[in-house]
């Protein structure tokens, strides 16, 4: 529920009156650390061709595409880059280092305090349908989620907003009326131009970022209850 205030004849007075309703989360580094794997991943794989991968490069493809991340690795290597090659050695290391993740503290925690508490739960993706499902069912959280929207269903991604408009209108809701959980500044940036509250839950390639106008910062999820969460949002 929205009370808007006529600035022209009230001054000093809250502009609007916010009620949660939904929470909308990422997945790549916040729900599972796939991002921390990813870095070390490609990292070796640099070394392999006698090169390196800083990690000021890497954070610029955290929550969004490997666009600019491939440009890198052309810019880096000249004629012996394979970006096909880079990522098959990649994503078999990542493989490798994956296979004993758990999710991050505290995640299964809040999906069963939303869930009880009545609020609607999503899923805003830049990866595949079939990438999150897979992890989150091998996770025990698939069916937490009412409505998982990926990059297979928007035109463009992270750090556009369009993840997040599609989420909230699957959901019927206002975009004031969600607030949404991201570890990275592509994903805050979607998240705010989207019109979304949005908490920031960094992993350990992301917490030395420049986070700006987001809601909350938590270092995990165990750090407060979403309730609580949910109640410094609203105020």
């Amino acid at each position: 529920m929205y009370v808007y205030v006529n600035r022209n004849s009230i001054s000093r007075l809250e502009e609007e009156t916010i009620l949660i309703k939904a929470v909308i989360f990422d997945f790549d580094g916040l729900i599972l650390d796939t991002e921390t794997a990813w870095y070390q991943a490609y990292k070796e794989t640099m070394a392999f061709y006698k090169s390196d991968l800083p990690l000021e490069q890497f954070v610029k493809c955290i929550g969004t595409d490997n666009t600019e991340l491939n440009q890198y690795f052309k810019d880096q290597l000249g004629e012996r880059c394979n970006i096909d090659e880079i990522e098959s050695r990649a994503k078999s290391l990542h493989e490798v280092k994956m296979k004993t993740s758990q999710a991050r503290e505290g995640v299964k925690d809040y999906l069963e305090e939303a869930k009880k508490n009545g609020y609607k739960i999503a899923l805003a993706s830049s990866s595949t349908k079939e990438w999150v499902t897979h992890h989150l069912g091998d996770l025990g959280l698939l069916n937490y989620f009412e409505v998982i929207i990926t990059g297979d269903d928007v035109d463009k991604v992270k750090p556009s907003p369009d993840l997040y408009l599609k989420a909230i209108e699957v959901l019927d809701i206002q975009p004031t009326e969600a607030v949404a959980f991201e570890d990275s500044l592509n994903g805050l940036q979607a998240a705010l131009t989207a019109g979304l509250k949005c908490v920031i839950v960094p992993n350990p390639v992301t917490e030395a970022l420049a986070f700006e106008n987001h809601h909350l910062r938590l270092r995990s999820m165990v750090d407060k209850s979403l309730s609580d969460v949910i109640k410094h949002i609203e105020q």
